[in-house]
């Protein structure tokens, strides 16, 4: 293997174990729930959810909440918080 390919596959290691070298500005992911699958997005800074909780705005989504503790060290402040929009 070309010593330079090394060289970036120990720096993608190191890279891997500091998940706060990344932000991140917008992300979708599907979230596959207990009763359904969701589409979780963060669009500038707001969480959204196709989940009818999110939808109707009784209560925090589980499914946000779970993306927010997941990627916690890569999410500004504002990101990290239960506040989405509907």
């Amino acid at each position: 293997m070309h010593s330079s390919f090394i060289g970036k596959i120990e720096k993608a290691k190191r890279y891997q174990t500091e998940p706060g070298r990344i932000h991140f500005l917008n992300a979708t992911a599907e979230f596959h729930g207990e009763h359904d699958n969701y589409v979780v997005e963060l669009r500038e800074g707001h969480w959204h959810c196709t989940c009818h909780t999110f939808q109707i705005g009784l209560e925090e989504c589980a499914h946000i909440m779970a993306m927010q503790r997941i990627l916690d060290p890569m999410l500004d402040i504002e990101s990290r918080s239960a506040h989405h929009e509907g």
